[in-house]
């Protein structure tokens, strides 16, 4: 099994929108891709909750069957197609992939 987990810290204003819209539309086009490996065995993908200690806005924590499956789903013209935007709202991105 093959733990992926990405956060992102998100621009307070960029693509025409402050970071709230932005947080919410990053979600939607990340949880769409939940189901798109066979492989995936968990696929969470969070926004930060005022009032708690957090250090970035988003995270995905998701696990895999193993290093191809996560390829399937990085390779998905689905997941693809939302890099553009992520990446422009986006401050900071981090990510760890590990085997259980």
């Amino acid at each position: 099994m093959l733990k992926h987990i990405v956060m992102w810290k998100f621009k307070e204003h960029a693509e025409g929108a402050d970071k709230a819209t932005n947080l919410l539309k990053a979600k939607a086009l990340l949880d769409a891709c939940a189901k798109l490996s066979p492989g995936t065995h968990r696929f969470e993908v969070v926004i930060a909750q005022p009032g708690l200690e957090a250090t970035y806005d988003l995270i995905l924590n998701s696990e895999f069957t193993d290093a191809a499956a996560l390829a399937a789903y990085a390779d998905h013209p689905q997941h693809v197609a939302l890099k553009p935007f992520i990446g422009a709202v986006r401050e900071a991105r981090q990510c760890m992939d590990y085997e259980l």
